[in-house]
């Protein structure tokens, strides 16, 4: 089914980011493997390219295309590669970055924006804890005022691009007898002393992503590292998860379309009882079925991104569109390494690892079960 939703534009934006990746990605895809991070050739290269500054504005050196559409159809050929690639790209682009862009004071976006649209300055969310997970109101990092600074301890963990982020936001409790509403977005970078990193995580799959964790021992920064106004932080990430979780919901579809596209490939070409194994019709059924589901799945998510384009998507449009797309790629991608048969269980196979790759989208960005919750509270229970 052709789809509707994106325009001329679209099409050719979607030939340029396929053509950057073609020359610049593509062949470098094994080194960052070996490497278990983006080098910053990567990040120069797609600032280069304006493909990091879609929503920074043009004073800032983006382009401000004011259509999440652009950022949906970069999201998709980044998944087409391989998972990790779209995820440390959206922290940056689409999660991170628009922090700033939103809350931040005019001398905050002069001093990182240009960078962040370059690929100079690499970003992070800083929200998950030890022990917290997808609990954020319960955050344990805290910054207590210290004459005209303020003072930052704590840690976090499962960060995204937190092995090489320059810049990381960072959630932390600034009135811990408000709760929920105490917490406080800070903007801490790399160079501030005592802040440190751990290891790089050794994670199932999208090895790739640099995920690390970060501690601050008594980091002392001041008002002009404050992200918006103090003491509503959760009101802020609250407002911004749903671009989070649309970003991720486009990705997974998109990832595991690619991957189904690559084993019905292969479907046409192993031979076994001497036809194609597509032609076995257990095969036949079982595919007809799987493109069935991504087609119904990338429908939904059309829909979500265009509503979210427009200003009308809703926090539970994007829980549904999340939970579900990391449903339907975890089952589609399952049954591809079965097709696949033992080679789809050799990581030298673009299927096994991509199997991998996805088992975490049903836990990051809030777990499905959280999303499931926020369903059934917009149903009244």
């Amino acid at each position: 089914m052709k789809r509707m939703i994106f325009d001329d534009d679209h099409d050719a934006f979607r030939d340029s980011c396929a053509a950057f990746l073609a020359k610049h990605v593509t062949p470098n895809l094994e080194t960052y493997l070996e490497q278990k991070a983006l080098p910053r050739e990567f990040w120069r290269a797609a600032g280069d390219e304006g493909f990091l500054g879609l929503e920074i504005p043009e004073a800032f050196g983006g382009s401000e295309a004011g259509d999440f559409r652009f950022n949906a159809v970069w999201a998709e050929e980044l998944s087409k590669l391989n998972a990790a690639l779209a995820s440390c790209a959206a922290i940056h682009s689409d999660i991170a970055v628009p922090y700033i862009i939103d809350l931040g004071t005019d001398e905050q976006k002069q001093r990182w924006l240009p960078g962040c649209a370059t690929g100079e300055i690499v970003t992070a969310i800083g929200m998950t804890e030890p022990g917290g997970g997808s609990d954020l109101a319960a955050l344990k990092t805290t910054a207590v005022r210290d004459g005209d600074a303020w003072v930052v301890n704590g840690s976090k963990t499962f960060i995204t691009n937190g092995f090489s982020a320059d810049l990381v936001l960072t959630a932390v409790r600034t009135s811990p007898e408000k709760g929920a509403k105490g917490i406080t977005l800070f903007a801490l970078e790399a160079t501030d002393p005592g802040f440190s990193r751990g290891r790089k995580l050794d994670k199932v799959g999208q090895a790739e992503a640099d995920t690390s964790e970060l501690f601050f021992e008594d980091v002392r920064v001041g008002d002009d590292r404050v992200i918006g106004e103090v003491d509503r932080g959760f009101i802020y990430m609250m407002e911004r998860l749903p671009q989070e979780r649309l970003s991720c919901a486009v990705s997974n579809v998109a990832h595991a379309k690619q991957i189904l596209a690559e084993t019905i490939q292969y479907a046409h070409d192993r031979q076994a009882f001497g036809q194609s194994i597509g032609s076995l019709q257990h095969n036949k059924f079982l595919l007809a079925e799987l493109v069935t589901k991504i087609e119904v799945a990338e429908a939904y998510v059309d829909q979500a991104v265009l509503a979210h384009t427009q200003g009308q998507a809703t926090a539970t449009d994007a829980a549904k569109a999340k939970w579900w797309s990391s449903e339907i790629q975890n089952d589609v991608l399952d049954h591809c390494v079965q097709v696949h048969g033992g080679y789809g269980f050799m990581n030298e196979y673009r299927v096994a690892r991509a199997w991998r790759d996805a088992r975490v989208s049903k836990i990051w960005a809030g777990s499905n079960e959280i999303m499931k919750e926020l369903i059934g509270r917009d149903l009244g229970f």
